[in-house]
């Protein structure tokens, strides 16, 4: 692991925010780690809905959903491409889809708007990035990628949220820890 590797962890990313401490779960990680964590938004809108999204969000491929692009990073560097989809019949017409920052973030919109995720599925896999990703990300041609998949899910079970992740595996350590039963 790198100086600047971290632990990620998933529950800060999918717990709105309160109003007490940080409104920025990528930037108070990224500070208790010695550094500073900020993000760009490169795209918001509708798009179509990529197979994988759309199999993992419950609609037809291709049908329209709205995504938001940033490029994450960890003291002025690139650390993760992650792409966030929702159903249009959530996003369509608010601040989801704007191509600003969402004051207390995403989740805490989604809550606002009455879609509280109660469940999580997150797949992980490795592979080589494509050359837009290793550019992106300024990787060599030899390093590969882990990429998660993440789909947040409703009290009804409906999926409100899909996170499409994409970072150097030797600068990322993810971490679970799991209660049973």
């Amino acid at each position: 692991m790198s100086e600047k590797a971290w632990i990620s962890t998933s529950v800060p990313y999918l717990t709105p925010q309160n109003g007490e401490g940080p409104s920025d779960a990528w930037a108070a990680e990224a500070a208790a780690r010695g550094g500073a964590g900020s993000q760009r938004i490169v795209h918001a809108g509708e798009a179509p809905a990529p197979g994988v999204v759309a199999a993992l969000l419950g609609v037809a491929d291709g049908a329209p959903v709205v995504v938001r692009r940033r490029v994450i990073e960890f003291d002025g560097e690139p650390c993760e491409l992650t792409d966030t989809y929702y159903p249009v019949d959530i996003a369509r017409g608010t601040r989801l889809a704007e191509a600003l920052k969402i004051r207390g973030g995403a989740v805490a919109l989604l809550a606002e708007l009455g879609h509280v995720g109660v469940r999580v599925r997150e797949d992980v896999t490795a592979r080589m990035p494509d050359t837009g990703e290793r550019e992106a990300l300024r990787m060599g041609h030899d390093e590969p990628v882990l990429r998660v998949a993440r789909v947040t899910l409703d009290s009804r079970d409906r999926p409100v949220q899909v996170d499409m992740m994409t970072m150097p595996a030797h600068r990322q350590r993810l971490h679970y820890e799991i209660t049973i039963g």
